[in-house]
């Protein structure tokens, strides 16, 4: 396929999905702001009050990089997911994607490439809004770049698998019920690894969510659980893993033919 009917391929997809992202922009963007405010509100301000410093910074300021990373993750998957599902669905148009002579790359691409958008400008938001309750530290503004696109890309790939596989609404859903929310708020987001009891802390340290939350906060507040090049090592993984099954799943058809 030429390079010139790739970009125009890949751009299209992205295109179709940015528009539809900033058309419906009350459920794109405003459901996360308001979430991540009542989160400020009740666990920055009200419960952080009552909390001591972590590692010398207070509660709020802690919490903040999880908060964001929160926003970015189920909103990059969602975007996704839904994307896809009502593309194969309602509007039927992967159909003609999928007959034309555009690789499986390039639609991987254009689709992560859209709930990436969606994801990042959500995350920038629900951080602009945390400034009006606490002014958040950038030690290392690179880190806090990589993990934000590594984290939206991850959870983007994520919610292509869901958006293939889905058969009906409820598929698209009950991913990020039972399995995404479970892992964020058992992912590090408002507690630190080194407070939990031996059993706990084995738990977390299997969930994905825990290397994306630490690394994404040792670009604010400079100190993490883990190692910072551990935590880069498993989303390197990560992505490998979920841009090989998303290939495969495109290729082959696997989880596409009605």
């Amino acid at each position: 396929m030429p390079l010139k009917s790739t970009w125009t391929s890949f751009y299209t997809i992205l295109r179709k999905d940015v528009v539809r992202i900033f058309r419906i922009w009350p459920q794109t963007f405003l459901p996360s702001i308001v979430t991540s405010v009542l989160y400020f509100l009740v666990f920055g301000t009200i419960i952080g009050s009552q909390l001591g410093d972590f590692n010398g910074v207070s509660y709020i300021h802690f919490i903040i990089p999880g908060l964001v990373l929160l926003a970015v993750v189920t909103n990059a998957f969602t975007n996704t997911a839904s994307t896809f599902f009502q593309a194969k669905f309602f509007s039927r148009n992967i159909d003609e994607i999928l007959v034309s002579p555009t690789p499986p790359w390039v639609i991987i691409g254009g689709f992560v490439a859209g709930g990436m958008v969606r994801g990042i400008l959500v995350g920038l938001l629900v951080l602009a809004v945390s400034v009006f309750f606490a002014l958040p530290p950038l030690m290392h503004p690179f880190v806090i770049l990589l993990f934000l696109i590594l984290s939206s890309m991850i959870f983007a790939l994520a919610g292509l698998v869901n958006g293939i596989y889905a058969k009906s609404f409820d598929g698209i859903t009950i991913i990020p019920t039972f399995v995404l929310t479970p892992l964020i708020y058992l992912g590090g987001v408002f507690y630190s690894v080194a407070s939990l009891p031996a059993i706990f802390k084995g738990f977390t340290l299997v969930n994905p969510i825990f290397y994306l939350v630490n690394g994404f906060r040792y670009g604010f507040l400079g100190f993490s659980d883990v190692s910072l090049s551990l935590s880069i090592s498993v989303l390197l993984l990560l992505t490998t893993i979920l841009i090989a099954i998303n290939w495969y799943l495109l290729r082959t058809g696997l989880g596409l033919k009605q």
